[in-house]
């Protein structure tokens, strides 16, 4: 069996992009939504910043104003990382969205341009107190 193709731009495998695309993706996230570290996340983001939630406007400017609002209205907010899939230059994030007054099942979709973050996707969903099933959102 052969190994996977190297990208031609950078040298790595697709296994070893996979893992540093889903590392970076943390480590942005970790600062922009955890720490609500504006000027930390600006590093991770291109020179563009699409933004295809309802939560937020385009831009980094959307992104900081997004975190500014987020330290006064959800000062305990807290993402815990559930899993994180890359496929190139995208990156899935399924993560329980901790806050008051409810929880949060999310899933995150980013993409990457030169090594940083462009655009950003996001489906949200209420994790109830009871469910149809035994099975968990996570």
């Amino acid at each position: 069996m052969s190994s996977p193709p190297e990208s031609s731009t950078t040298g790595l495998s697709r296994t070893q992009a996979a893992r540093r695309n889903k590392q970076f993706i943390a480590n942005f996230y970790d600062v922009a939504i955890n720490k609500k570290d504006f000027a930390a996340a600006r590093a991770f983001m291109g020179p563009y910043y699409r933004q295809h939630s309802t939560y937020g406007a385009d831009g980094p400017e959307g992104l900081q104003k997004f975190i500014e609002w987020a330290k006064q209205e959800l000062p305990g907010f807290h993402v815990d990382f559930v899993r994180l899939i890359a496929d190139g230059d995208y990156v899935l994030m399924h993560n329980r969205g901790n806050s008051s007054p409810n929880t949060k099942a999310v899933v995150d979709i980013f993409r990457l341009e030169n090594g940083k973050v462009v655009e950003h996707w996001d489906v949200l969903q209420d994790v109830p107190e009871t469910a149809r099933n035994k099975n968990t959102m996570f």
